[in-house]
């Protein structure tokens, strides 16, 4: 009998009782109320440091710690489930991430803020992935183009969502609020969770067998991870490997990294399935999020801060430039999902790359201090809806070929990627545009001595004379104020040169996807090797 023949005689004998659609409703529900956190608490920080009595740089230890324990949490969902079963821990983890937000916005100094979004961070790093694969089990191959656009809503949408919501919130009631939304829809999600969710057979049947816990697995990837976590968060900060704490960091997580993969690949039970990335789609789907990850949502972070520092534009004017392609987005995932029915993943990965790199290209030539709202509008949407061919697609390609019992471990390790890649994109924007700000206003400052230069400080120097300088503080406010022109235009050069970049990676992507194995569209998920 074939594997495919079996997962489908194991759907059969453990389909819900219940409409699937609310089971997945249900389970996205809490999956979004945690995707939200990771950018939410953004905008709030300066409020958050300023009623602490802590610094901006100490405020920012309030996304790093969240985003620590998040990622440690997530490739460990699989072994977590084989221990607990899928509904216990699924319940385990709403109920204590809405405990652990209360606390957050109860908290009354920052160490206890901290500690409270450890908390937060690590009881909310099984939603994402056991949403996942709740969705994966509860429909049937044919159907699951379309359970995975709703948890697309969750997944991309959410981190747009949040510096709105956030900033809305912070302004008009206080940065407590961020996290006190959460309780709430908590107590909802636990209410119905218990009373939908139900674990399948093939899961009841594995609960329990695992007969012990791999402490050396999961000390080196709580090392590892959290290593990389904060050098990655902390880097540009710090000035890379000008900084010996940086470069211990970034050697610990390597060393750490290398010797996971070799103790959890002999190890009898593993913490962290490595032995899933021998199949080939699950690999190529992990690296395709992980770039999601770098390209999508790191671009998230990098036009409102564009519109932010060079225009003048508030955070919830910049919130809503963003919010326009995600109501947008939200139409489209649904529309995605029924393609899925009629055309190969790897098919629809391939129309959704290259209409990323066409967005991201155009975003290049376009942005200047001169684009208008409408224009930052258009763009966003040119660069995010390509993001609903970009999420269902590999999430379905990712689970051909993957062994039934392993879709927890599977959904674990492909939200690991996807968190990692934004982690490592926001940093490695953060670290370009320093760089090519520096070389753009490098290369500007040779026009200083040209002649149109010197007229242009000139004809400033007049007018701010007839405004009642005297000759002196004219001449130096109109030094002053064409050096801030030129560091203005370096810097948004630098964002040209980033979407430049991002362009070049979706292309490599593009070809990519050509060599993934062909899914059946609308069947029961056999694989053709191409």
């Amino acid at each position: 009998m074939s594997s495919a023949t079996m997962i489908s005689a194991e759907d059969a004998s453990g389909a819900p009782e219940v409409n699937p659609w609310l089971i997945g409703i249900v389970v996205s529900l809490a999956a979004f109320m945690e995707v939200l956190d990771t950018s939410i608490a953004n905008v709030a920080l300066p409020h958050i440091a300023g009623s602490m009595g802590a610094s901006n740089d100490e405020s920012t230890w309030v996304l790093t710690s969240y985003l620590v324990s998040n990622a440690i949490v997530l490739p460990l969902s699989g072994f977590l489930v084989s221990l607990l079963g899928r509904k216990r821990f699924f319940l385990m983890c709403i109920a204590f991430f809405t405990v652990s937000s209360f606390l957050c916005g109860v908290a009354p100094s920052l160490g206890l803020l901290l500690l409270f979004r450890v908390l937060q961070g690590a009881f909310g790093g099984g939603l994402q992935p056991m949403t996942q694969a709740i969705l994966a089990d509860t429909f049937p191959p044919a159907k699951r183009g379309l359970a995975f656009a709703l948890y697309g809503v969750t997944a991309i949408c959410a981190p747009a969502i949040g510096p709105t919501l956030g900033g809305w919130l912070t302004d008009n009631y206080s940065w407590r609020w961020i996290f006190y939304i959460n309780v709430p829809v908590g107590v909802l999600a636990v209410i119905l969770v218990s009373q939908l969710v139900e674990d399948p057979p093939y899961l009841v049947r594995q609960k329990g067998r695992k007969a012990s816990f791999d402490f050396v697995g999961f000390g080196t990837l709580a090392v590892a991870v959290g290593a990389l976590q904060v050098a990655l968060d902390k880097g540009q900060e710090d000035d890379w490997f000008g900084s010996h704490f940086i470069t211990t960091l970034l050697i610990i997580a390597a060393v750490g990294l290398v010797s996971l993969v070799i103790w959890e690949w002999f190890h009898k039970e593993p913490i962290v399935d490595v032995h899933l990335f021998k199949i080939f789609n699950f690999m190529s789907s992990s690296l395709m999020f992980f770039v999601v990850g770098v390209v999508l949502f790191s671009s998230t972070v990098l036009l409102p801060q564009f519109l932010q520092t060079l225009m003048g534009y508030t955070a919830q004017k910049a919130g809503m430039v963003l919010s326009v392609a995600a109501i947008l987005l939200l139409i489209l995932l649904q529309i995605v999902g029924r393609l899925t029915t009629r055309f190969q993943a790897r098919q629809l990965l391939a129309f959704g790359w290259i209409t990323l790199a066409l967005g991201m290209y155009l975003t290049c030539k376009r942005i200047d201090l001169l684009i208008s709202f409408g224009a930052a509008t258009w763009l966003r949407i040119l660069q995010y809806l390509p993001g609903g061919f970009l999420f269902v697609p590999p999430t379905m390609a990712g689970y051909v070929g993957v062994p039934k019992e392993k879709t927890n471990a599977a959904a674990g390790l492909m939200n690991f990627m996807r968190n990692i890649g934004q982690s490592v994109g926001t940093s490695a924007v953060t670290t370009l545009l320093a760089r090519r700000s520096q070389y753009h206003q490098s290369v500007l400052a040779v026009y200083t001595s040209s002649a149109r230069f010197n007229a242009a400080v000139a004809d400033l120097a007049v007018r701010l004379s007839h405004a009642g300088f005297d000759m002196h503080s004219a001449q130096q406010g109109a030094l002053s104020e064409m050096y801030s022109m030129l560091n203005s235009q370096a810097q948004a050069l630098s964002y040209g040169d980033v979407y430049w970049l991002f362009s070049l990676i979706s292309v490599l992507m593009f070809f990519m996807c050509f060599f993934l194995a062909k899914n059946e569209p609308g069947g029961s998920g056999d694989i053709q090797m191409h």
